[in-house]
């Protein structure tokens, strides 16, 4: 079977020279005619939800770091700076689409709808996913760089294979734009016009690496190395966020094949709860992006809209401390599972050597507690 690529076509790209916005910092409304018209029913009460919606994975993202510091959780990957590029992506899709995410993607999973209890025991290292994928339409967080682009890429092929409409979302980071994962993935969605839309949350460092020494354009143009059309957003902007996913969901929907969204953003967090990033970045860096917040950006257009920001804010505090409270509890009081649970999926039916694998740790525990 002859798999052709198209030609390299730079015209795909948009928003490379300066990403799309509609948000300004001052919270005022931006003309856009490419995303304006998929925002025309954002009015005060659907911004407030965005609003919410990214106070709350705000503050389930704080509380996650304190229990962390506090031992009731192994590792946590902050999103702190990142709830706009997750939250407006989200908010766009559609409850049997699918998600593949990598471990940083927390306002997925909770807008997916995913069960805090499940969701702790993945941070407290007592299971691999946590969560029923089948439940929620989203995959387990991958950790492995890149891997899940396959993942979206494959369901994506076997939605369009089922003629179903039906869209999967791969997020990663810049990082992962580095790897051959991804990379492959791009070739196979190009080729056959897979259903799915790649999202790049570029917040400007792979681990302690900065962007500019993995790529000396925008990552934007390298999807359309593979044919594939592009769009370099203000990752910090809710509408601009919302309305590019709806762009990239329609057009996958609708026969048009794949997208490829760099959200330009910023991770203000460690990349992890074990790294320190005075290391290798500026505290004048982090200011400047702290001015970018894309909370304060949205509070001032509800301001600007007339919104009462008093109760608003009020109404934030009130869900996204429950929130917070119901995962600590969650936390908290989760149960380690046996040791043989290690043995319960390997499979969907046990073989007979994972039954002798399992009878193997048990004497080997039996040996040991007899030797007390």
């Amino acid at each position: 079977m002859s798999i052709t690529v198209p030609a390299p076509d730079p015209t795909l790209a948009v928003g490379i020279d300066c990403p799309l916005r509609v948000l300004d910092l001052d919270g005022s409304r931006l003309p856009n005619e490419l995303l304006d018209p998929f925002l025309t029913d954002i009015d005060e009460s659907a911004l407030t939800n965005l609003y919410v919606d990214m106070v709350r994975v705000r503050r389930l993202d704080t509380e996650a770091f304190a229990l962390t510091r506090q031992g009731h959780l192994v590792l946590w990957p902050p999103l702190l700076g990142q709830e706009a590029a997750q939250v407006g992506t989200a908010r766009a899709l559609r409850e049997k689409d699918w998600v593949f995410a990598s471990y940083r993607e927390h306002a997925f999973a909770l807008l997916k709808g995913v069960d805090l209890a499940e969701f702790a025991h993945v941070w407290k290292a007592y299971a691999h996913a946590g969560w029923d994928p089948h439940e929620i339409n989203m995959a387990p967080a991958q950790i492995i760089i890149g891997a899940q682009s396959l993942h979206a890429t494959g369901y994506a092929m076997a939605s369009k294979l089922d003629r179903s409409d039906d869209v999967a979302l791969a997020c990663f980071g810049d990082g992962a734009t580095s790897e051959g994962d991804v990379s492959e993935a791009l070739v196979w969605a190009s080729a056959f016009q897979a259903s799915v839309v790649f999202l790049c949350q570029n917040n400007q460092y792979a681990i302690s690496e900065p962007v500019r020494v993995q790529s000396s354009a925008p990552l934007a143009l390298r999807p359309t190395g593979f044919g594939i059309p592009s769009m370099r957003v203000d990752g910090n902007d809710v509408l601009a966020m919302h309305a590019a996913a709806r762009i990239a969901f329609d057009r996958a929907r609708t026969g048009g094949g794949p997208t490829f969204i760099e959200a330009v953003t910023y991770r203000r967090g460690p990349h992890t709860t074990t790294d320190d990033p005075k290391r290798y970045r500026s505290e004048t860096e982090l200011e400047e992006w702290v001015a970018k917040d894309p909370i304060d950006r949205v509070e001032r257009a509800l301001e600007h809209m007339g919104a009462n920001m008093e109760a608003v804010r009020a109404e934030a505090k009130i869900r996204a401390d429950e929130l917070a409270k119901e995962f600590r509890a969650a936390a908290e009081h989760a149960q380690a599972p046996s040791a043989d649970a290690i043995f319960d999926h390997v499979y969907d039916q046990p073989t007979k050597r994972i039954q002798r694998q399992q009878a193997e740790r048990r004497a080997f525990a039996a040996s040991i507690e007899g030797n007390r």
